[in-house]
Formats: structure tokens, sequence, C-alpha cells
């Protein structure tokens, strides 16, 4: 149970068994926000569960990577840009950016960029997010949860100083990739 009847701010006891817990799966866009909210309650009204590590968060793919056709197809999930210019190299045998860049656009290897949880197959999400066997999964520590509660208290509070500082110092590590646009 993660809220008593008696309310948010009331201390809940929790019982759970030793191989419970929660699973945080969010897209890797609009999911950022909703994950500092989530991390934000945990840390502020369900810390317990934190500090007893029963707080996960999914990692599902940025990229499927794929190469041939029929039953030589082979489908390859990368997690981030390094990871795909490493799988690409790896299916190619070769580390040439010049012979990666042809095989992508003559079709040899297709790439799908993956923009939120909604555009995968329930098969995909199952092999890459879901299952216990090939699924990666980050635990929440404490520390992660208070810089997600920091960060919400400096957007969302009253101060604008603080979040316009937050704001102009993060700008610059913003890439237009990175927009759900």
């Amino acid at each position: 149970m993660l809220v008593s009847k008696h309310g948010l701010g009331k201390r809940v006891t929790i019982l759970l068994l030793a191989k419970s817990f929660v699973t945080l799966i969010l897209d890797c866009l609009d999911g950022a926000h909703i994950r500092v909210l989530l991390l934000t309650f945990f840390y502020r009204y369900q810390r317990e569960l934190i500090e007893q590590g029963h707080i996960y968060i999914a990692q599902p793919p940025l990229y499927k990577v794929s190469m041939g056709s029929g039953r030589s197809r082979k489908d390859i999930y990368a997690f981030d840009d390094a990871e795909k210019n490493r799988v690409i190299a790896e299916l190619l045998g070769t580390n040439q950016s010049n012979n990666m860049e042809q095989a992508v656009s003559s079709g040899k290897i297709s790439i799908q960029r993956f923009k939120g949880l909604g555009e995968m197959m329930p098969e995909q999400l199952w092999l890459t997010t879901m299952d216990p066997k090939r699924r990666s999964m980050l635990r929440v520590t404490v520390n992660d949860a208070a810089i997600a509660d920091q960060t919400l208290s400096i957007l969302m509070g009253d101060a604008v100083a603080p979040r316009r500082s937050f704001i102009s110092s993060n700008a610059e590590n913003l890439r237009a990739g990175d927009l759900d646009v």
C-alpha cells in the first residue's frame, strides 16, 4: 500500500515481500518529467521504499538496428547513440563512418528511433523492457530521489531566480533531437 486511508502526510507501514519492488517504466522524453514527479513522491512520502532498494527504473532502448531480411534478419537494440554506432560497426565489421553512413542510406542497415513506449510493438516491449532475463533496470538510490526532489522544487517553486538559473545553465545541453516535435 502506497497511500494510507489517513492521507499522504501520515507515516504508512509498508509490508513487502523480500522480492517485491516498484518499477517505473517511462518514455525517455516525456517520461523524464513524470519520473521526476514520481521520484519526488517516493522521496517525500515513501522514502523507506527507496532506502530498502524497492524502486527501480526500467531502461527501454532508444534504437532498434536491423540488418538482413527474413530468417537471417538481425535486430539489435541500443540504449544510446554510442551503443547504436557500436552495433552498426559490429554488424558491418568496420568502424569507418563513411561505410556506416552508406550502409544506412542504402538500406543495408535500418535504424528505428523510439520516441516513446507507444511506438513499440507489445513483443518488443516484452523483449527489451519487461522480460526479467533480458531487461535493464536501475535501482533508485536516496541520492537519485533527492536530486529529483531538488529539481522539482527549483522548477515548480515560487522563486523565479533559481528556475531561471537552472534553465539557463542547462539550456546548452539541450539537443534538438531530444525534443519530441
